[in-house]
């Protein structure tokens, strides 16, 4: 499944539907502070292996709610489907201002790895004055190990739980309530999807399910496959850079290969990161730009035109006049049809509401050219059909009563076989070719299984048009019946019976949140054409040559995995190695070994037969070998430490391995010591006795901050320094006579140590063993170390230990590094901004804001560093176990500490007379009052007399809940969630009489779905006076009058006195005033007059990409 658990993120999550923050996620038991509450009503806990039922209703009730003292709190336990579960909840909220509800796999930390269950549930906090008002929220989920529980974040408003007046809360008791249905899930692990059904899955990146299921859509229409096949490329083509290339290997692997098919070099060739393949779209908008960028590269190609000729369709809009003769028409062209779901039980009903026609009369008629404002049908109507029909069903819709998108469930059916010739061809423009039959059969289902907030995606297929269906879902395939394929995929409600007599039988009703997403028709007339033959013939003989030698390489690398148990990999680090990597690749201790050259040896085969294998490699006779094997020192340092005895070279290597590294014993490291003669031959290696050491040099020059290998020694333990220093001046091409420092390099990590070694003392003495590492240089003392930055071995090595290249990147644009700096992880905040703004030439480095880095998220973390709030640069760059190499600047017009001691809160300012709303954006010091706020908009706004008063006020969600105090302090005003509105107050509210009412007025519409009605707010709420003894009517005159609202709009509009949120319709008569209860404003807001519109929501819209989820973003392919 592609709904995830998202690495852990610094911001706060405002989706619905998530599991807890990643340090919250539970664990199995919790310690005792997770308390338990009292008197709760569970089911039986007894385990019911056979009779347990596959659905049940759990209710939990939780006494002194108010008074819990706990974060989260657990229910007991209670089984269902054999399964162990609890409900979590978060009194509180989980880090939200609103109650925060899980379902939880109880003994998830008993379980054993790889444990799956998938559960269908719903959630709900129980209203006990009314039970309609009850508020329920259902979903379902596939529970792993990562993700144990899952549920609701923002279940519901604190503020509306804890209202003694609402009945969620009734004598501190609070009422919860699971239904909970266990699907059985079937086990594919083991499925060999190529010798079941003949076709092989894609590789999920992590959210690339919405990509899988578009391509194997398209893979199996064949036409498009042999076109692909046949766009131009040459053997130097990379895939990673060739959208052709790489979509031509996919689908030849798809067509030839028995395994899953990786697509991570598609999305290269598309120009993602790893971050993009986390991120899910939508499907219908990747099929939009990936066709663009196929049209636009085929061009000038044998297959110019394919996919115009496969998926390209026209339609007619019209406006025909009614009174007069005009009409107007615009021919244009589409890829794919979206079609609506909501109000349309089938596709005809979609495809009827897409011709609908709409009248233009009354204040809407259409400004005819020469004749004026004309009444007029507006519509649409089809020129032709593509002969690859490509329907997307509007599953997203933005709701407008909600100020969100939703998902649109609704059963909606479609048939196999589309006639779009029914009814005369009501769908076809005059101008259509009626000769062409336009009768369609169904091709393929793309599935969108979740919600709003994310989902997977799978598709359904039948390749050659019979009654053979597939599911392809990632990388199973599975054969499917008519049924699973067509029924369960109309979307709907599903309702479930009890099976448990001891519970609550009313019947569990759930919806399908799997649906049809995607159809795709192939024309009859069209479909030998479309699902021709595709065969190797088609396929370009460099593409074949390339594959097949990736596929015997594949092969290979399987067969050598295999047989890995008999094999031991070898490497052999040499002197050429040390000089090649110290001082480039390298710069503490001796060798990377994944540079070295490696030998996979039979574990059988015995050393001395090993060594005749270097002796091929190296070209040095047996005889001038000497191994040593390497060991990791208590330091963390990597060491060669003993040579191998004669005794050791005669076992196999196998035994060998398993003596030298039982910790790590699938790799043998060793070290091969040779010595060079003068004529570059080897010669015979010196004996080594038990007195003698094996050390290696490194040499540092200051002014040029570079460090080198130049050679090791065999010195005796009793020596001293002194005696080998005319060695180590030839070994580093000095005089003989020249003084030189000497250091012993100890360890690196997590500080560097390296200490002076004094010459006078013994090797032994001085602690030094075999691979112990010398750095030496010319001695301090010649006076040349002022110039240097590092004058000596001790302060470069820590340069190099410390230093980093840290990628810059306005926060602006937060995806392109602008430039770079080599900086210290030691380096001081003021130390890095100092950098920066010398870098972009500013005088004042304190107007440099930074902004760490999210590592898993790869965008900036949502709050700025601090002025002097990380002491390192290491702190800045840290983020959980991570290290990032990236920082986000921005240059302030003010210095950042001035800047943090001013609050910032952006106003709204709403003219009196006319539309106009301004935000402002207002920095004042943190101690100033809402009086500051007010007297500076006066001085930015346009009043509408100058003695106009204003006013704050806190808006949400359509509701003023506040009407700040001009005495309040900004410093706690939150305008994060909240909108803060200004606005002039008017004269007749200014001085209230002793009768008179100032009452909130909300615009609203009701919503009736979940078969209950709910009342849902928008638009601009604001406040009324009313007078005692003031009629409905007289206040309709005045609210008609504030909002400008012509009379037959009016008309519409029906009046209600809203408490609670339930509507009590008004009559024109009814007295106003006798409604309200004096109250003070604040804490009003569900009291109120209520608007009610009917919804007039546009029939279709054609704005682009108008079914992306509010969380995503748009589909880039950047190559």
């Amino acid at each position: 499944m592609t709904l995830m658990t998202r690495p852990p993120l610094d911001r706060q999550e405002d989706d619905e539907m998530l599991v807890p923050n990643t340090e919250l996620v539970v664990e199995g038991p919790q310690p005792m502070e997770v308390a338990l509450a009292e008197n709760a009503t569970t089911v039986d806990n007894t385990p019911q292996a056979v009779d347990d039922p596959l659905s049940a209703r759990f209710t939990w009730t939780i006494e002194n709610f108010s008074r819990l003292n706990t974060k989260k709190l657990y229910s007991d336990f209670f089984f269902v489907g054999g399964y162990k579960w609890r409900i979590l909840i978060f009194p509180k909220g989980n880090n939200v201002d609103h109650l925060s509800m899980y379902l939880d796999v109880a003994d998830a930390a008993t379980l054993p790895n790889g444990w799956s269950r998938f559960a269908q549930f719903s959630l709900a906090v129980i209203n006990q004055i009314h039970s309609k008002f009850s508020i329920k929220k259902d979903t379902h989920h596939q529970f792993i190990a990562r993700e144990s529980d899952w549920g609701f974040t923002s279940f519901m408003p604190l503020g509306e739980l804890y209202d003694p007046n609402r009945g969620f809360l009734v004598n501190d008791t609070c009422i919860v309530e699971a239904d909970v249905a266990v699907r059985r899930v079937i086990d594919y692990s083991f499925n060999d999807s190529k010798k079941e059904t003949g076709y092989v899955g894609l590789k999920n990146q992590g959210a690339t399910c919405y990509m899988n299921s578009l391509l194997q859509t398209l893979y199996h229409i064949p036409y498009f496959r042999k076109a692909v096949y046949h766009m131009p490329t040459t053997e130097n083509d990379m895939p990673s850079g060739s959208i052709p290339l790489a979509l031509q290997s996919l689908f030849y692997k798809l067509q030839y290969t028995d395994t899953s098919v990786a697509t991570k070099e598609l999305t290269k060739s598309f120009g993602w990161d790893t971050y993009d393949s986390f991120l899910q779209h939508d499907v219908q908008e990747l099929n939009r730009v990936l066709c663009e960028k196929l049209e636009d590269k085929m061009k000038g190609t044998v297959v110019e035109g394919t996919i115009q000729q496969l998926f390209e369709g026209h339609n007619m809009n019209y406006i025909e006049c009614i009174n007069v003769d005009y009409k107007s028409t615009r021919k244009e062209s589409f890829y794919d049809l979206q079609l609506d779901v909501k109000g349309c039980r089938d596709v005809y009903a979609s495809f009827d509401k897409y011709v609908e026609v709409e009248r233009l009369e009354g204040d809407n008629k259409y400004h005819a050219e020469h004749n004026g404002l004309q009444d007029a049908r507006k519509g649409v109507l089809f020129i032709d059909f593509p002969p690859v029909l490509q329907l997307h069903l509007k599953r997203f819709e933005y709701d407008f009563m909600r100020d969100t998108m939703v998902k649109i469930n609704d059963r909606h059916e479609f048939p196999l076989q589309l006639d779009l010739d029914r009814e005369n061809g009501k769908y076809l423009s005059p101008d259509a070719d009626r000769s062409v039959r336009n009768l369609y059969t169904l091709h393929s289902i793309m599935v969108h299984s979740g919600g709003v907030h994310g989902g997977h995606y799978y598709a359904y297929i039948r390749p050659k048009l019979l009654d053979e269906w597939f599911k392809f879902d990632d990388e199973r395939v599975t054969k499917e019946d008519m049924k699973r394929v067509l029924e369960e995929q109309y979307g709907g409600e599903e309702e479930l019976p009890h099976t448990n007599p001891g519970f609550n039988n009313s019947p569990f009703k759930f919806t399908k949140y799997s649906n049809a997403y995607m159809l795709v028709y192939i024309r009859e007339s069209d479909k030998d054409k479309i699902i021709c033959n595709v065969d190797v013939n088609d396929i370009a003989e460099h593409l074949r040559l390339r594959l097949n030698k990736e596929k015997e390489e594949k092969e290979q690398k399987r067969k050598e995995k295999a047989e890995a148990h008999l094999y031991t990999v070898i490497k052999v680090a040499r002197n050429e190695d040390l000089l090649e990597q110290i001082g480039k690749d390298i710069y503490f201790d001796l060798v990377d070994h994944e540079k070295v050259v490696s030998f996979r040896i039979q574990k059988q085969m015995s050393f001395n037969n090993f060594k005749e294998e270097v002796t091929k490699e190296f070209g040095i006779p047996v005889q001038f070998q000497r191994f040593w094997l390497w060991a990791k020192r208590q330091n963390h340092t990597y060491r060669p430490n003993r040579p191998l005895s004669p005794q050791e070279e005669a076992q196999s290597v196998g035994q060998l391995r398993e003596v030298s590294n039982k910790a790590n014993n699938a790799e043998l490291k060793l070290f091969l010591e040779v010595e060079i003669g003068q004529d570059l031959q080897p010669v015979p290696l010196p004996e080594k006795t038990k007195e003698e050491i094996l050390l290696f040099f490194k040499l540092y020059d200051p002014l040029k901050e570079e460090l080198r290998y130049v050679g090791r020694l065999l010195v005796k333990g009793t020596g001293k320094p002194v005696e080998i220093l005319t060695k180590l001046n030839e070994m580093a091409g000095f005089g003989p006579d020249e003084e030189i420092d000497l250091y012993e390099e100890i360890k690196f990590e997590p500080n560097v140590m390296c200490e002076p070694i004094d010459k006078k003392f013994t090797f032994s003495a001085s602690q030094l063993e075999d691979g112990d590492i010398i750095c030496f240089q010319k001695s301090s003392q010649s006076g040349n170390d002022e110039q240097c930055r590092y004058p000596d071995v001790p302060s470069f090595l820590d340069y190099v230990h410390n230093r980093l290249v840290v990628r810059f990147r306005s926060l602006d644009k937060p995806k392109e590094d602008e430039f770079s700096l080599e900086l210290s992880k030691l380096h001081s905040y003021d130390d890095v901004v100092e950098r920066v703004s010398h870098h972009l030439a500013l005088d004042d480095p304190s107007k440099i804001r930074l902004t760490p880095h999210n590592c898993y998220s790869q965008q900036p973390k949502p709050t700025p560093i601090k002025y002097r709030g990380m002491e390192h640069l290491s702190d800045m760059l840290a983020h959980y176990n991570q290290t990032s190499d990236v920082l986000y600047y921005e240059v302030l017009d003010i210095p950042l500490p001035e800047l943090q001691g001013l609050k910032t809160l952006k106003v709204a300012f709403h003219h009196a007379s006319k539309d106009d709303v301004v935000t402002h954006t207002i920095r004042l010091q943190k101690q100033s009052t809402v009086a500051d706020v007010i007297n500076y908009l006066k001085t930015k706004v346009e009043l509408s007399h100058p003695n106009a008063e204003l006013r704050l006020l806190e808006v949400f969600y359509h509701k003023i809940y506040k009407i700040f105090p001009l005495n309040e302090k900004i410093e706690n005003i939150n305008d994060q969630y909240w909108t803060l509105r200004a606005e002039e107050i008017p004269e007749d509210q200014k001085n209230l009489g002793p009768h008179d009412r100032l009452i909130h007025v909300y615009h609203f519409m009701r919503d009736t779905a979940q078969n209950q009605v709910q009342v849902q707010n928008f638009g601009e709420p604001f406040f009324l006076l009313i007078h005692e003894g003031e009629t409905l009517a007289d206040v309709k005159v005045r609210i008609q009058e504030k909002l400008q609202v012509p009379d037959e709009e009016f008309s519409k509009w029906k009046f209600a006195f809203l408490s609670l949120g339930r509507p009590e319709y008004l009559q024109d008569s009814d007295i106003v005033s006798s409604r309200f209860q004096r109250r003070d404003v604040y804490g009003a807001w569900e009291q109120y007059l209520g608007l009610e519109h009917s919804d007039n929501a546009p029939k279709r819209s054609y704005a682009a990409n108008q079914n992306r989820h509010t969380f995503e973003k748009a589909v880039k392919i950047y190559n």
